[in-house]
């Protein structure tokens, strides 16, 4: 009974990686027989990993990527992309992030600069950076409404 109502309350308080856990630890008899500190460092752990798991499951569905299963690993380094490895490689630490800096993807229709972009968006989300997945175009044109809401009908209306 005593064991239900743990459960519960690890349930209730939204932890359901150490209720998880604890479900399987009070059946396995070799968790059983660890310490208390080594059973509770596994509980954490767990609910740990939980949570990491499911912020970056949420940091790349709200990025809205178009190819959500691209990844920098993924890449093909075909001769005639000319792709730098190293560069890939140095880009994908983040620091152009650190640095306020862009990366702009130029080449022919084809050639795969969606799928690349949207690896280099994952890797940082991997790094648990919020991400907005947005192509050119829908740019344009969301900075065309705020501008005319803003220039137009808001208030900078006729002060330029």
């Amino acid at each position: 009974m005593r064991n239900e109502q743990t459960l519960e309350k690890l349930k209730a308080m939204r932890l359901s990686g150490m209720a998880d856990l604890y479900e399987q630890q009070t059946s396995d008899e070799s968790i059983q027989s660890l310490g208390f500190e080594e059973r509770f460092e596994l509980l954490v752990d767990a609910e740990s990993a939980r949570r990491k798991s499911n912020k970056l499951d949420r940091l790349i569905q709200q990025a809205t990527f178009s190819e959500p299963n691209a990844s920098i690993e993924g890449i093909e380094y075909y001769p005639d992309r000319h792709l730098d490895k190293n560069l890939i490689s140095k880009l994908a630490q983040g620091g152009y992030i650190e640095n306020h800096q862009n990366i702009i993807l130029m080449g022919a229709s084809g050639n795969g600069k969606t799928w690349i972009a949207n690896a280099f968006g994952i890797q940082a989300c991997r790094q648990f950076r919020k991400v907005k997945y947005i192509r050119l175009p829908e740019l344009l044109m969301s900075t065309e409404k705020w501008s005319t809401l803003l220039f137009k009908n808001g208030p900078l209306g006729g002060n330029l």
